[in-house]
């Protein structure tokens, strides 16, 4: 029989080991995920991968009560990690051990697990909360819009800081179930498949499932009273779309331009690739906001984009952004141009569609639009500051960009280019530097020249839109350019396009229709 006797030393360094790493090295999450533009959104230290959120809403007080469950996985030995939220929390429980928790900040929720968190494992995290959105105001905002009959979530950079704790960026997407019980008459809409309903005692639970990574801030919620519409794509897709049975004169031009959405989609999958979601719809809440939002799956849509009449341009937008802007996210919040230089470009192809003005006549119209002095050249729609993120020229010219590299390269590479980005980065993350050498491994080109001047210059381009930006070209997809001194007539697509112009215009109007939360 052989006994080890274990000297001091050797005492010491087993008894090192039997303590989890995480008691040794643990330190804080970083309170930001590290945005220029919004030093406060996100959370370092950990990733999330599922939400589930159950929820009840009382829209007559507007009280919202929830407990909300994250499953995480810890990048980092965590001695604390933070969520963006900023309703009343009442109990905070890490892996099933109660968890301490404070408040910094505006919207920073600080937890303090029982132990510390060891790195690379699945955690879960349940807070409990209360409180009414629409009194939550953070820099003098709130994303929660009051309706007549209840209250929606919907809000661009953010907006579930006030429905739900978070880790609030682009960068930590997931996958949803959001249960909401509500009273009787009354419905709760969310994003991806309603996957049952029941009611008791007065209430009716309705449960829904968004399958496929989603940022936060695509996440929605809206209860109120709806008249709901159901179909099926060919392909099988569920189709849902619903309207406040209280719009009034815009119910009509709303239903004709939403109930295309199968539609469009179907179109949208001819340039971009199959549709990457589970479900398709929209939904027109009674709000007194003017803008529209890529919600994922459900995009919402304000009244006011339909008060000229049917508008299915701004349907073509958001339902571009499934692929650009939902699917393929920003990296950061200055990638911005990845989402809406897309879906602008996209509103100018339905227009040739529509026989209402081709892609480059919108191009030639837009250029000569905008004299050099005009301040629409100094934006730069590849990295245009936080102020101008939702600036138009992200939009239009951000647009004109696409339309210089298709004259550049030729449609079949720019087709190509647009068909292959959303599948090659389906699901995650992407800058507008790899949007740059994915069309330069595309096409064969250098192109790092082109984007600077559309993309970066803070100056008018000479020249206009051609085949290589000179006067008078003819672009590679065979529509001529005009000179830059020439006067373009207004294409006919050009109102229904300028009055989608507020589709993002987040930052003006009352509280109610704000929402600049960081």
């Amino acid at each position: 029989m052989h006994r080890r006797i274990l000297v001091p030393s050797v005492l010491t360094a087993s008894l090192l080991l039997a303590i989890p790493a995480s008691a040794a090295d643990a330190s804080p999450g970083a309170p930001g995920i590290g945005d220029p533009y919004y030093p406060a959104g996100g959370n370092g230290g950990y990733d999330v991968s599922h939400y589930d959120l159950r929820l009840r809403y009382q829209p007559r007080t507007d009280l919202l009560e929830g407990t909300a469950t994250l499953l995480a996985t810890t990048r980092q030995n965590l001695s604390r990690f933070n969520l963006d939220f900023g309703l009343d929390v009442g109990d905070v429980r890490v892996n099933g051990r109660k968890a301490s928790f404070a408040r910094t900040g505006d919207h920073e929720l600080e937890i303090t697990p029982a132990a510390p968190l060891e790195k690379n494992k699945p955690v879960s995290v349940v807070v409990t909360y209360a409180g009414k959105p629409s009194e939550l105001k953070i820099g003098g905002w709130t994303a929660w819009h009051r309706t007549p009959d209840g209250g929606v979530a919907a809000q661009e950079p953010d907006s579930a800081v006030w429905w739900f704790p978070s880790n609030d960026h682009p960068l930590d997407k997931a996958t949803y179930d959001v249960s909401v019980s509500v009273p009787d008459g009354t419905q709760a809409i969310s994003n991806g498949v309603l996957q049952s309903q029941s009611s008791r005692l007065g209430w009716t639970r309705f449960n829904w499932r968004s399958n496929k990574p989603q940022a936060s801030y695509l996440a929605t919620l809206a209860v109120g009273r709806f008249d709901i519409t159901t179909d099926r794509t060919a392909k099988g897709l569920p189709v849902l779309n619903a309207y406040s049975v209280d719009l009034g004169d815009n119910a009509g031009a709303a239903r004709a331009s939403v109930e295309r959405t199968a539609e469009v989609a179907e179109w949208l999958e001819g340039l971009f690739g199959p549709y990457p979601f589970n479900a398709l719809g929209g939904y027109v809440p009674n709000v007194t906001s003017g803008f529209a939002l890529e919600t994922q799956t459900r995009p919402f849509y304000s009244p006011r984009q339909f008060a000229n009449g049917a508008n299915v341009s701004v349907v073509v937008h958001e339902l571009a952004h499934q692929w650009y802007g939902d699917s393929v996210s920003v990296k950061g919040w200055k990638d911005i141009w990845v989402n809406e230089g897309f879906a602008r470009y996209s509103q100018w192809l339905w227009s040739q569609k529509e026989g209402e003005g081709t892609a480059q006549e919108l191009a030639d119209y837009v250029y000569a639009l905008h004299p050099a002095d005009d301040p629409f050249w100094t934006v730069k729609p590849g990295d245009p500051g936080p102020d101008k993120q939702f600036d138009i020229a992200v939009y239009d010219r951000g647009a004109l960009a696409l339309q210089a590299l298709r004259n550049e390269i030729g449609d079949e590479d720019f087709f190509a280019i647009l068909k292959g980005w959303p599948a090659a980065h389906a699901n995650g993350n992407a800058a507008v530097g790899d949007f740059v050498r994915y069309a330069e491994k595309v096409s064969g080109k250098p192109l790092a020249g082109l984007f600077d001047t559309w993309l970066y210059e803070p100056s008018k381009p000479a020249g206009g839109v051609g085949a290589a930006g000179a006067a008078g070209a003819t672009g590679a997809a065979g529509e001529r350019t005009v000179r830059a001194d020439a006067a373009p007539a207004q294409p006919k697509s050009w109102k229904k396009i300028a009055a989608t112009n507020a589709i993002h215009d987040h930052g003006n109007g009352s509280e109610s229709e704000s929402g600049h939360e960081h």
